[in-house]
């Protein structure tokens, strides 16, 4: 791998977790621009440290597993409970995501972690609209 793919991937996972941050942050859910932009950037990393690593014969799945698990912990820490409400659930699956986004862009998927952090994004700004209107039915 070259210097300019490797900044190349590290790059792009900075900015989609910014991109997926600052959606968050804007409508002042947990888990802002800071966590997206260090969540994605370190799944990119490790992913990038993995090819390096083991350039010709490794495994690079291993260690977008362990990213998995890993986030899933770090997700669990932004759910919380007041009384009959839970509340973070949003943060934490959009924590996941920056983290399988950023893992995609280390693997060298650039169109498709764009794609992926649009997406995200996107759900992220039309879902919680419909969701306050279902609830408000009740």
């Amino acid at each position: 791998m070259t210097s300019t793919d490797f900044l190349t991937r590290l790059f792009l996972a900075v900015a989609v977790g910014l991109c997926i941050g600052f959606e968050r942050q804007w409508r002042n859910k947990t888990a802002g621009i800071k966590t997206n932009m260090l969540v994605s950037t370190g799944s990119a990393i490790f992913v990038l440290l993995s090819i390096l690593i083991t350039e010709e014969d490794g495994d690079v799945t291993r260690i977008i597993a362990m990213i998995v698990s890993g986030v899933g912990f770090l997700g669990a820490g932004v759910i919380f409970r007041e009384g009959a409400n839970i509340h973070g659930l949003g943060s934490a699956a959009t924590i996941w995501c920056s983290a399988a986004i950023g893992s995609m862009a280390g693997a060298g998927f650039l169109k498709e972690a764009i794609f992926s952090a649009v997406l995200v994004v996107g759900i992220n700004i039309i879902i919680e609209p419909l969701d306050k209107w279902l609830r408000g039915r009740k």
